[in-house]
């Protein structure tokens, strides 16, 4: 039996020559180091590894002398490259034995396909003395949990993302947090949009951001600025709860609300099309768009919008060959001619200039029965160009279509 150990330090392995020739990237990492700080996990590296035994080992051994959990991702496939098992086996002294149950289980899998097991693929079947086998619904390559006697854990997950995400949060994260995972942090995630990093830091002030509890701290994202607030209960000298983590987040985020106000859109995991929806679904009404200049990224955005009743996406004027935007009023007669068309009393449109070092953008919203002289156009210089420039050329038309929205009275047909 593992020794008691509460997991407060983890390290991240990637195992794969294809990540470190280039070849593809490593996804994972930053999921996982994610979900760990969230509980309070303090994450001391994400490395990539090729398929070499000898560095797997070494990189196996170092963690369990100096991390409370490591968890790898990759080489858990059959052939003789897939080597993250034997580097574990290696790195605890332990030999490594086909578990009946796992071999059995993957014969069943085969047979499912009409096909028999390959001889190769029963090194997925091996497990040492001190691991237990992971399930994994969507594919062959079983996990290991590894137990050490120290209390060090070590979880071995395959690569693929959709193997690998229900591995970690079906099965291993509720056993981590059993074993006692993170200090008890409570984290709460501010998003926020239309402000930059300075401008946050002047209006919030350097003392809350050097603060030990909370920890704030922003981070840049390519659809939102992420306000990260996080906490631990307070204790007094005499051992007391002054405060529980989550009364010292509130506090913290009720400061930061009164100082950013408008500049919050959302919480958490929030997505644009989620905020889009509910400023739709809160007005009642359905809307369309129509686009030009961005090859459909406000199409792609708003994809997952139940309200979203037609995206149009106007080819002919991509590459902008006129070097002009379309005026304000040319813009409103598309939205109004998108809604019109497709049954809705909302219509946005979006043109989008690409220049060499910037992006210039023009929208529009139409809702029925405004008078002409009332006018919801947005003209906007992103800083940003290329595909990251169309990127936040339509987030900042959904964010000026939530605007109006937000703004009305009853926009219903």
């Amino acid at each position: 039996m593992a020794a008691p150990r509460r997991i407060l330090t983890a390290a991240l392995l990637a195992v794969g020559s294809e990540l470190t020739t280039g070849e593809t990237r490593d996804s994972n990492g930053g999921e996982l180091a994610a979900s760990l700080s969230v509980a309070g996990v303090t994450v001391r590296r994400i490395s990539a590894l090729p398929d070499r035994l000898d560095l797997v080992t070494d990189a196996f051994r170092e963690g369990f002398g100096s991390v409370d959990l490591i968890v790898s991702t990759g080489g858990l496939g059959p052939t003789p490259d897939d080597l993250t098992r034997e580097a574990v086996a290696a790195a605890v002294g332990e030999v490594p034995v086909i578990d009946p149950e796992i071999e059995a289980r993957l014969r069943a899998m085969f047979a499912r396909r009409g096909t028999p097991l390959p001889e190769v693929n029963l090194k997925q079947a091996w497990r040492i003395p001190s691991s237990v086998s992971i399930p994994n619904e969507n594919g062959t390559a079983p996990g290991w949990w590894v137990d050490r006697p120290d209390g060090r854990i070590a979880v071995l997950l395959p690569g693929p993302p959709r193997e690998m995400r229900p591995m970690w949060s079906g099965w291993v994260l509720p056993r981590l947090h059993e074993r006692g995972l993170g200090d008890g942090r409570v984290v709460r995630v501010l998003r926020t949009y239309g402000i930059g990093e300075s401008a946050v830091v002047d209006l919030l002030g350097e003392p809350l951001f050097r603060a030990a509890n909370p920890v704030v701290a922003t981070y840049a994202r390519s659809d939102w600025l992420d306000l990260r607030i996080s906490a631990v209960d307070e204790v007094d000298t005499a051992g007391r709860t002054a405060r529980t983590g989550g009364q010292v987040v509130e506090d913290a985020e009720a400061a930061i609300r009164a100082a950013l106000g408008a500049h919050i859109w959302a919480e958490g995991e929030t997505t644009w099309a989620e905020v889009v929806g509910s400023a739709a679904t809160t007005r009642g009404i359905r809307f369309a768009t129509v686009e030009s200049g961005s090859q459909g990224q406000l199409a792609a955005l708003l994809a997952d919008v139940p309200e979203l009743a037609r995206a149009v996406v106007d080819r002919r004027e991509q590459g902008t060959p006129t070097g002009e935007l379309p005026t304000g009023d040319e813009l409103r007669a598309r939205a109004r001619a998108v809604a019109r068309e497709s049954g809705t009393p909302v219509g946005l449109a979006l043109a989008v200039l690409a220049e060499p070092n910037q992006t210039l953008l023009r929208a529009a919203v139409t809702l029925p029965g405004e008078p002409e002289d009332r006018r919801h156009v947005l003209d906007l210089r992103l800083f940003a160009h290329g595909p990251h420039g169309r990127f936040r050329a339509a987030i900042a038309a959904a964010a000026h279509l939530v605007e109006v929205l937000r703004g009305t009275g009853d926009v219903t047909a």
